[in-house]
């Protein structure tokens, strides 16, 4: 019996989807919605390659803010399921994959849920490189939404 779930939460549509299947099949579980902040995507915004970085703490705001309302959103939509008292969110700075799977270790995770990426052309057929890291390294299953 699946007890705690984690679903890592982006903007994307597949990662409403994976929370949608979790509230679906999970309605009696601990469900955690996580966001991963990476800090490489601080370094992609400013255009910078090494020296100092400008605007370092403005970005890392603009993303801690972002992450808060993915976050947000996410509660809302656990609420609508009238799961609200069984759902938590949480955000960590990391690469996505790697702190994924760490925290799954750390918070007495037994299930993940995570949704595929790569839509359009050849990318269709395969996973985002996320999901197929998690599933591959990951100490306790993983569903991947499609």
């Amino acid at each position: 019996m699946t007890k705690h779930v984690l679903v890592p939460v982006d903007d994307s549509d597949r990662s409403r989807q994976a929370l949608e299947f979790v509230f679906e099949e999970y309605p009696d579980a601990r469900i955690t919605a996580l966001h991963v902040i990476d800090p490489a995507d601080f370094y992609a915004a400013t255009g910078i390659d090494g020296g100092a970085m400008a605007n370092y703490d403005q970005i890392r705001e603009n993303h801690e803010t972002r992450a808060n309302e993915i976050l947000e959103r996410a509660r809302e939509h656990a609420a609508e399921h009238g799961l609200e008292t069984q759902f938590e969110t949480d955000e960590i700075l990391g690469g996505v994959s790697r702190s994924i799977i760490q925290y799954t270790e750390e918070h007495d995770i037994d299930h993940v849920v995570i949704g595929s990426h790569g839509r359009t052309g050849a990318s269709r057929i395969l996973l985002g490189s996320v999901a197929e890291k998690v599933a591959r390294r990951s100490p306790v299953p993983v569903t991947i939404v499609r």
